[in-house]
This record gives C-alpha cells, structure tokens and sequence, in this order.
C-alpha cells in the first residue's frame, strides 16, 4: 500500500479546498475502522440481581489548534467517529502534546489533532495518535488511506450481545451510534500534569519572555511556567483564527529576540502554531536552535545519570556540530528520516531517553511521547535556572557548522529523477569531502523541496546551495 495524503506529520492542505470536510469525515471513520477489535470488546457488569453484558464504546480524543477553520474541521470529524459507533471527546483549543499525553488514559482508545503546526493559517491538517499516545507507522497510514477511497468502509460492531466475537458492518443505528462529548478540562489536565514533573517554584527568579505564536500554547505555557515561579512576559497570546504563526513565534524569532534584548530576561521561548516545538534565544537575543537545546539536555541528562548509555535520537537534519558534541560527550548519536515520529520508533527501538529535531521537537520519552515545547521549554528553563549559568554559556557546549536552507516551491518532488540535480550533487558532495554535507528533500507538508547544505566556509555552504537551488528551481519549479 502506498500514500499520497499522508505526508511526515499526517495530512496536510489548504482548508476546505484540499483539506475538505468530506475528508475529515472519512478519516473518522477510517480511524474508528482500524481500531483492534477490543476496543468493541464486551465486558460484563454484575447488578443486585443479575448479570448484564454490555459493548465498550471506543472514544478517541479531538484536540485543535486556534485556525478558524478547526470548527469546520472538527465537526465533520466528529460527525465521521460517531457514524461509525465512537465517541469522539472533544478538548478544544489544546496543544498537540496534550492529546498525545491524555490519550495515554485507558479511557481514550485513539486522539486525533487538528492543525497544520507551522504553517500559515489557510492551511489545517490531521494528525492521528493511537492508545498510548503513539503516531502512526507507515503501515497504519497507508491503511486507513485506503480506506478514504473505500465508499462503505467495513466496522467492527457488535451484532449481538451474544456472539463472541465483533461482526462487520458499514453504518451502525440506533444504540450502537457514537455520541459527541466535551471534555473542559483537558488544558487543565494537561499544565498540571507537566508542572508535576518539576519541583515546586522550580523557575522561581527566573524572568522569561514567551511567544505563543497566536497559537494553541496561549493557553498553556504561560500558564505553566507562571505555576513554578517564573516572571512571565507573553507575546502573541490572543488569536482570531487568520493570525496563528504570522511573523511570530517560532516561524519568525524577530519578536520574541527584540523583546529579550530590551529588556532583562533570562532567555526567550517561542512556539509554533500547535506547540509540539519550541525555539529560544539566549539573554542577548540570539537563536538556540533545536540542536542546541538537545546538546544542553543531553549533558544535563548524561551528568546527572539519567541518559545511561542509551543514544540520543537525531534526524539527517542535525547539524554536523551536533554529532560531534554529543560524541565528545561520549553519547552515541542516531540519526532518523526527518519527523518525529520516525525520532520515536528509533527512541524505543534503541531504549533512547531522549531526542528531536533541529526544528525544535524534543522529545522526553519518560514524560511524553511526542514533541512537546512546553514540556521542552520547562526542561530548559530549569536547566538554566540549576547550572547556575546563563543560557548562551550554555550553548556552547555545541559549535555549529555553517548551513544555509533555501526552500524552493516546486510543482514536481522527484528529485531522484532530476538528472541535472543528480550530477550536480555529485560534485558538489566531491567538492565538500569530510568536511561538510548535502541534503536534498521533498518536504512532507507543503509542496517545497529544501535544499541544505553544510561546510566549514560559510560563504561555500551559500554557493553551493543557491546553485542546487538555482536547478531545482529551473527543473522542477
């Protein structure tokens, strides 16, 4: 099975012309579909006078970001779970981490998030998460894509209270329909949980400035870091739905670096649109890019014996400085495709406590089980308030290698077809050596292809790429 809608972070577009309504009503059903059948499973209750054997109803949890388009969205999702005999259980305006964290309660058998993370408000996306808070593999995707083009997509529901096993079915009635819930204290739920995992006034002193980005973080990070003590400044936190990421957040660190420089603050945090990442500026206002902020954990974590011997999990978009940092620290490096759910199944496979992306997707495996900035950004935080040092001392505990990125809109992703981009490559990485590298992709969320490219120079790096850029453009723009 193969897939065209899924791309590295679920399914993206622009709402209601690629993004429809029709398809997130499918992509409910499909989910509800793919469910193991347990999750239909009978289970028997004892009453003062006899037994009565009833059907578990599967409920999967729906979060959103602040895109006007998200009620639209969300309820034709809604509508999608419940014709197919589920629950659907709305947290509204939430973080993506936050449903992934809730999911993890028995109560919910799947969550799915409506947002386009970093991209611009026109745009919206679903992202499914099973039990436990996981992402799908390859394998799911492909499955329930199948399924939007399947017209009558067969349920597991249950025929009779007395048959053993699930029957299948393709429109449940009556009883056996799905009702629509609210859950109001889902954001709640979510802070506290993750407040919890730091001791109390933990960022006590601390004066930190936030950039919520218009996004779904408004709700939540400022909240968290003010409940540990922290002098909290926030930016960007009201929305209207056409404003989420526009030259803000962790998009555009121009806002959250001016304000940190005008005033006395220990570092900046910006997030973007569903806050599963997070960005900072030192106490002068410079980037700490995600690399940086993993190299930080990481030797927190390794010199107060929580990182073991495990590897820290990277993608092929870390710079080169991060491997060799971490391998002056003596921690093994793993480096996966580009998305975070490929950081995770790489996580679990070799026991990992920790890893992410460039981007800024961190992920604390012990706490979360996706990319989470406020999770990410109270880890920091409190690293920062601990060591007794400022933030951009310890930044350095990672010289990056010179990288230009040029994002090119293309009309044609085949890059492996492109014969003149091939050759090109080629002598480019020839001409590069030990002492830099090449990376060309196909973005998994727009119709882009990054072309990024590393050297010791910084003036190479920028040739080299604006002539890979050049041919992308003139082949496949």
């Amino acid at each position: 099975m193969s897939k065209k809608l899924f791309g590295t972070d679920g399914i993206r577009g622009v709402a209601n012309t690629e993004l429809t309504p029709e398809l997130a009503f499918k992509l409910g059903r499909a989910v509800v579909a793919t469910l193991p059948e347990e999750a239909f499973a009978l289970r028997s209750s004892s009453g003062s006078d006899e037994e009565s054997t009833a059907l578990r109803r599967p409920r999967i949890l729906i979060g959103r970001d602040t895109r006007r388009s998200g009620n639209m969205l969300e309820g034709a999702l809604s509508a999608g779970i419940t014709s197919a005999g589920a629950d659907a259980v709305s947290a509204g305006i939430v973080p993506t981490p936050a449903v992934a964290l809730l999911i993890k309660d028995e109560l919910f058998d799947a969550g799915i998030v409506i947002s386009a993370s970093h991209n611009p408000p026109e745009y919206n996306g679903l992202k499914v998460f099973l039990g436990g808070g996981k992402k799908l593999s390859d394998e799911q995707e492909a499955q329930i894509e199948e399924l939007l083009h399947t017209e009558d997509v067969p349920l597991p529901l249950l025929c009779d209270v007395n048959e053993t096993l699930p029957c299948r079915a393709s429109r449940p009635l009556g009883t056996a329909l799905g009702r629509s819930e609210t859950l109001p204290s889902a954001i709640n739920d979510y802070v506290k949980k993750l407040v919890e995992i730091f001791p109390i006034n933990a960022l006590s002193g601390m004066k930190v400035a936030i950039d919520c980005g218009h996004g779904a973080s408004s709700l939540s990070t400022p909240a968290a870091f003010k409940a540990l003590g922290a002098e909290v400044t926030v930016l960007n936190d009201d929305f209207n739905g056409d404003d989420i990421n526009v030259n803000c957040g962790s998009t555009n660190l121009g806002i959250i670096a001016e304000c940190v420089q005008s005033g006395s603050f220990d570092l900046g945090i910006a997030h973007d649109g569903d806050a599963d990442r997070m960005l900072a500026v030192d106490e002068h206002g410079n980037e700490v890019d995600g690399d940086h902020i993993i190299a930080i954990c990481a030797k927190y974590l390794k010199e107060t014996g929580q990182m073991g011997d495990v590897p820290v999990v990277g993608t092929i978009m870390a710079n080169l400085g991060f491997n060799k940092a971490l391998e002056s620290m003596g921690i093994p490096v793993e480096l996966t495709a580009v998305g975070d759910r490929y950081v995770l199944e790489r996580m679990y496979e070799t026991n990992a406590v920790l890893g992410g992306e460039q981007s800024g997707h961190l992920i604390f495996l012990q706490h979360n089980s996706t990319g989470d900035g406020l999770l990410s950004a109270l880890m920091l935080s409190t690293i920062v308030a601990k060591s007794g040092q400022s933030l951009s001392e310890l930044a350095k505990v990672m010289t990056s290698y010179p990288q230009e990125l040029i994002n090119i809109p293309v009309a044609s992703k085949d890059i492996e077809g492109c014969e003149p981009l091939q050759k090109a490559m080629h002598a480019a990485e020839e001409q590069l050596g030990d002492s830099g590298r090449i990376l060309v992709r196909a973005s998994g969320t727009e119709k882009k292809i990054r072309v990024m490219v590393e050297a010791q120079d910084a003036t190479q790096a920028v040739t080299i790429a604006e002539a890979l850029a050049t041919i992308v453009r003139e082949q496949l723009g």
